[in-house]
């Protein structure tokens, strides 16, 4: 992790939008996601079925979306490993179980095909999809939603945000993660 920056304020530099604390944040944190989806994804089978770095992909690019939303705390490193690992097990259980309920038979399954190992970096691609993706939520959004989200891009708590737009700080947070929720459906990144 970066010295300069205490775990709080890369995660509050994370939540206002700060690419390069994200990357950073990346760097640090996402070999401990594809070191989890090597433990789950042991059977040959399950790894045929699955890619693991589009879980890969789909949890941290779930996890960066939801975080500027203020849906997580986080105060220590440990509580954002807890936090990847728990997504990392759930986006796996969920794909294997959507691979049992259409009946896929991995024996069908092309073999042969070498794993990409992926560089522990960011790639350019990555950080401009992340931030593309971000920018098409946003646009998604109504306008209420869409300064919801600008006010907290900006690094206002949601006890400021509130007595900016009406409403309680709980309520307008909900009313964010809501959206958001909504949108991650349509794109489809929920099943990644």
């Amino acid at each position: 992790m970066n010295q300069t920056l205490s775990f709080p304020e890369l995660v509050r530099k994370v939540e206002s939008g700060d690419e390069q604390a994200a990357a950073q944040l990346v760097r640090d944190f996402e070999p401990l996601v594809r070191r989890e989806l090597r433990f789950r994804l042991r059977d040959a089978r399950a790894r045929l079925q699955l890619d693991s770095m589009d879980i890969c992909q789909s949890v941290m690019a779930n996890f960066f979306v939801r975080v500027v939303t203020g849906e997580y705390s986080l105060q220590e490193p440990g509580d954002l490993v807890k936090l990847l690992v728990t997504m990392t097990r759930n986006k796996v259980t969920e794909k294997m179980r959507n691979q049992h309920r259409q009946r896929r038979d991995s024996r069908l399954t092309v073999r042969g095909v070498d794993p990409v190992i992926a560089s522990p970096d960011p790639t350019p691609s990555r950080a401009l999809a992340g931030k593309e993706l971000l920018e098409q939520i946003r646009q998604s959004l109504n306008d209420e939603e869409r300064r919801l989200l600008d006010l907290r891009c900006q690094g206002l708590s949601w006890e400021e945000i509130a007595p900016l737009t009406g409403g309680s700080p709980g309520a307008r947070r909900k009313q964010l993660v809501r959206a958001i929720d909504e949108m991650l459906d349509k794109l489809g990144l929920d099943e990644l």
